[in-house]
């Protein structure tokens, strides 16, 4: 190619002067905005931001988490604020342990890093019912996310009580703080269309809101193009890089809110991961494009402790994320993302105050050179065809680029950085066994109780919804009924229609079938044949939610649980969908708290037997292994359940849930050392299934 070619494909983009200021009244560190980055203290801001969620790990590991971001080249650490964590019943509030948002805060501060605070207050973020209180369910006349009064009263209250508590301890960076953004709703423009005339007005009754708060800082809206000044609209997904239309304002920067690292785990979706080299790619490219701040979804995960997770999810979140589950540094990913972030910070004063020129290199070949009066430059020079490597002219020089792949020339002469090239090697997780619970004599077991018609309070003629019911207190909600049935032939078939998620059915006492959805299909049905007594028989279902739904619109809506039942004998065919039930919320062993030490007498324990009845909850005392180290308790001889650590949930387990290729989802479920003590040490498993615990073992995880 010769040089007055290059020069004719030159598209030339001034850095935009408009900068807008977010008002302070007090002292600190001034956060605006121009169309080419953040503006901290009067200096543009080239910024990497991590998301690390505080419940999802402990106030113990923060410290360590945020400490290796910070080594990972990590300017920002990012997190949701979880509503119903935090105000579980309506006036009541939570901000202890895990849900010190204020301490984590502060501990993001003790280590000179900025925060990016998503108050939402709809999250979605695979967390149970996005975020929302199920309180919130039976406010009158509540529509959420819309512009609905009720719903706005208690969003705008939480939000205020949220940016109150960090305005008290003087968090935000208008006051000294590390606070530099703050986020209102959440990927709001997927369901806008679906409230008609009530989204817009919701749009920018949010945007008011929250600018009206005077944080001393922006506000931003992900994936939500119309977002009102002076709110930001950013972009979420895995390819930002290529399908960003940019900002809606030429005076906003670009801002990439969520760079998936991998993807979740959820039963019934096949597992993937993502690569370092596809991640690193879609960065460079964002950044080429005029991108300066980026924050990766999730640096790390961590664990859906408790009742936490949304529907169909697992306890493990994003374990392969470059902190893993446990936070261990996860490689190449984690050294590859520090290295482009080296790479892309060499080029930080061209990128912020140079002008952008884009150059042709061929059909899907692209170079982006930003360029100062000065003559300093950088260049991103990029290859989109991911079926193969090509060599492109650029200042009279050749380059190899790789498919899918950025090469970054700080001095727009060396090649520093190839997003492909991954120079770090790789680590393993390593699985050391540690204590085994194999032994019989060693655990006790407590059979839960199977209600029948009789045992029950609670009365209606027709199928509840499962939700509405338990109102979220406990997963489990038993449908039973009393079934006359006159005939010689015992044999008949029950049918049950199921909105989702688990289902175990028992005829007098006795478990005659389980079914459940999935992720991608909640709703089941359940046919198997039953055998019944001439005369009165006890039907006693159990249906099982495995977290609430996390997104759509409508969540109000959202119904679970039994549909329909029918029974079908040889005589006739009875639908009992609007017969006499009675209902339970909840078993006996979670209404006595018999996970907890101090209430475990509450029930009559029995030495272990071999039957692995369902429904039976299985207790063990033990001591601690080694100090500071990290555990995993393997519960691959399990079925599927709960598991509580010294009254402490470490969440549900579903062991017997296979991947097409024949694996449990996830074996080893995450204990922290904070969990547990020096000697005596109380272990506690609800098992809905007929999973053995002499599998189950305490081991050690580290990583080679």
């Amino acid at each position: 190619m010769e040089k007055g070619m290059l020069v004719l494909g030159l598209v030339a983009v001034m850095v935009v002067g408009v900068v807008v200021v977010v008002e302070s009244s007090v002292e600190g560190e001034e956060v605006s905005y121009d169309g080419r980055s953040l503006i901290i203290n009067g200096q543009r801001k080239l910024l990497f931001s991590a998301s690390i969620h505080y419940p999802r790990s402990t106030p113990e590991m923060w410290g360590s988490l945020i400490g290796k971001a910070k080594e990972g080249g990590i300017d920002v650490i990012q997190t949701y604020v979880f509503w119903n964590l935090h105000e579980p019943e309506k006036g009541q509030y939570d901000f202890s342990g895990r849900a010190d948002i204020v301490r984590f805060i502060k501990e993001i501060q003790a280590h000179g890093l900025y925060a990016s605070l998503r108050i939402g207050p709809f999250i979605e973020a695979e967390w149970n019912y996005g975020g929302l209180p199920f309180w919130l369910h039976d406010v009158p006349g509540i529509v959420y996310r819309c512009d609905s009064e009720p719903f706005k009263v208690h969003m705008q209250n939480f939000t205020t009580k949220i940016v109150n508590m960090m305005k008290s301890e003087n968090l935000y960076a208008s006051q000294g703080g590390p606070i530099i953004l703050s986020q209102i709703e959440n990927e709001y423009e997927m369901v806008e269309h679906a409230f008609h005339e009530k989204g817009p007005p919701y749009v920018r009754w949010a945007a008011q809101m929250a600018v009206a708060l005077q944080t001393g800082v922006p506000w931003m809206m992900c994936k939500q193009y119309d977002a009102p000044d002076p709110v930001i609209n950013t972009c979420n997904g895995m390819k930002c890089g290529v399908s960003f239309p940019g900002p809606n304002s030429p005076n906003k920067p670009w801002l990439w809110t969520e760079n998936w690292t991998t993807w979740y785990r959820a039963y019934g979706k096949e597992p993937e991961t993502r690569s370092a080299q596809d991640i690193a790619f879609q960065v460079a490219l964002f950044v080429a494009r005029n991108g300066t701040f980026v924050n990766y979804y999730m640096y790390h995960g961590g664990t859906n402790f408790g009742r936490t997770t949304s529907a169909f999810t697992t306890t493990s979140y994003y374990d392969d994320a470059p902190l893993d589950e446990y936070g261990f540094i996860r490689l190449p990913k984690l050294g590859h993302l520090k290295q482009l972030h080296e790479a892309i910070k060499s080029c930080s004063n061209p990128i912020l105050f140079g002008t952008q020129f884009t150059l042709s290199l061929g059909q899907q070949q692209m170079g982006y050179i930003y360029k100062r009066n000065s003559g300093e430059c950088a260049a991103f020079l990029v290859n989109q065809d991911d079926t193969k490597s090509v060599t492109v002219i650029f200042h009279n020089s050749s380059y190899e680029l790789g498919p899918s792949s950025v090469s970054i020339l700080p001095d727009c002469k060396n090649v520093v950085f190839n997003t492909a090239k991954v120079n770090v090697k790789n680590n393993t997780r390593l699985i050391t066994t540690g204590k085994k619970f194999n032994e019989s004599e060693m655990w006790q077991e407590f059979k839960d109780i199977i209600p029948t018609f009789a045992d029950t309070s609670m009365r209606s003629k027709t199928l509840l919804e499962h939700m509405n019911t338990t109102k979220d207190m406990s997963d489990y909600l038993w449908y039973t009924f009393s079934y006359q049935h006159e005939s010689s032939n015992s044999k008949a078939v029950l049918s049950v229609r199921s909105a989702g998620h688990v289902l175990h059915a028992f005829v007098n006492g006795a478990l005659i079938g389980s079914g459940n959805g999935n992720h991608e299909k909640v709703n089941f049905r359940l046919d198997n044949t039953i055998t019944l007594n001439n005369g009165s028989n006890n039907i006693s279902l159990l249906s099982v939610t495995v977290g609430l739904p996390d997104s759509g619109a409508f969540l109000e809506r959202k119904a679970l649980g039994l549909r329909r039942v029918r029974i079908h004998d040889i005589q006739n065919s009875k639908d009992l969908s609007n017969h006499r039930w009675g209902y339970q919320v909840g078993l006996l062993g979670e209404k006595l708290q018999i996970y907890l030490d101090h209430s475990s007498s509450n029930v009559q324990w029995r030495n272990f037997t071999s039957s692995n009845n369902p429904l039976t909850w299985y207790k063990i005392r033990f001591d601690a292994l080694i100090k500071n180290e990290s555990f995993g308790l393997n519960l691959g001889s399990m079925g599927k359940g709960e598991v509580w650590i010294n009254g402490q949930s470490i969440g549900r387990y579903w062991a017997s849930f296979l991947t097409s290729q024949g694996s449990p989802y996830q074996t080893w479920y995450h204990v922290p050392m904070s969990f547990l003590k020096p000697k005596d040490n109380l272990l506690v498993i609800l098992e809905e299934q007929n999973g053995s615990p002499l599998g189950i073992s305490l081991d050690i995880i580290s990583t080679i």
